[in-house]
């Protein structure tokens, strides 16, 4: 078994199981790649593959195989890239999901910069979902994420502290530090972020041990929305403390209380198990763990 057998499975795969798709993008012919297949087949002892009529349909022990091809080729390409631009070596692959992107990301690529002259980022801000499985693909080498992960091949390092706070219009029925009984919060039209978000999740696990669930009215992916949504009367919503700074200050919104509820979460530093973490992603890692403590009055990127 070669790369070369892993890199021909993976075509077939990308090709929706079609050896004659995938011979023509490889410029192969089709009985060849049928055969490293078959090859491949006979050396692990399983099916790829089930063939039914002219139709290749993925088995479960191809679907286990394709993981591994899939993250053995990256890896594979990774080592290709580096060893031959050994010299132009200094990107960095850094994903963060909505809010960290926001208000953290910024200020961690700024002091990156200050302290490596050199070395470049590529940044992406996406929700958590995508980036899990940009790192699983290796198009990230880390990403900064507001929910604990799915998977057992990713590591995750909590590394902050964060707070959600309730908040809700300023001009209705409610005061500053209110504590409101479940019964009445529950009645509430909620604007929250999407499904699969760190803060819809801790929302909904903390909404789960009050005893209630909601169907929200708005849901957004923009923090921004969501308070300007609450700033015109239209419901609460449920988001980070750092980002809601300038509203509360201003007098926009008010922060409620649920009696019984607190939510608190981590956010996390996530890697491929499998990753190499060359110096440039480990001294990103200790900046982001330090950040906060070096920096106790950086401001935040929040805006509304």
């Amino acid at each position: 078994m070669t790369l070369r057998h892993i890199k021909i499975f993976l075509a077939v795969c990308q090709h929706d199981c079609n050896t004659t798709k995938a011979a023509k993008a490889l410029l192969m012919t089709q009985p060849a790649v049928s055969l490293a297949i078959r090859e491949l087949e006979e050396y692990y002892g399983v099916r790829l593959f089930d063939r039914i009529g002219r139709r290749l349909n993925i088995t479960e022990a191809g679907q286990q195989f394709l993981s591994y091809g899939s993250h053995i080729a990256a890896l594979f390409d990774d080592m290709e890239k580096g060893l031959r631009n050994w010299d132009a070596l200094g990107l960095l692959r850094v994903g963060a999901s909505i809010t960290i992107g926001a208000q953290l990301l910024p200020n961690y690529i700024r002091a990156f910069y200050a302290q490596y002259p050199g070395k470049e980022i590529q940044a992406v801000v996406e929700p958590s979902e995508r980036l899990e499985q940009k790192i699983m693909d290796n198009t990230l080498d880390l990403a900064l994420l507001e929910r604990t992960v799915h998977s057992p091949l990713l590591v995750s390092l909590d590394y902050m502290d964060d707070r959600l706070v309730i908040i809700a219009p300023a001009d209705g029925r409610y005061h500053p530090g209110q504590i409101v009984p479940v019964e009445q919060f529950r009645k509430e039209r909620f604007l929250l972020r999407e499904q699969g978000s760190g803060n819809r999740e801790e929302f909904d696990r903390a909404a789960a041990a009050a005893g209630f669930s909601v169907t929200p009215t708005w849901e957004a992916m923009s923090t921004t929305a969501l308070i300007n949504a609450v700033i015109s009367g239209l419901g609460v919503a449920v988001l980070p403390e750092r980002m809601l700074t300038a509203p509360l200050e201003e007098g926009l919104v008010v922060p409620i209380q649920v009696e019984g509820m607190e939510m608190r979460r981590k956010f996390h530093i996530v890697y491929h198990k499998d990753k190499f973490l060359t110096p440039s992603a480990q001294a990103f890692i200790k900046l982001c763990q330090s950040y906060e403590q070096e920096h106790p009055d950086a401001p935040y990127h929040g805006l509304y």
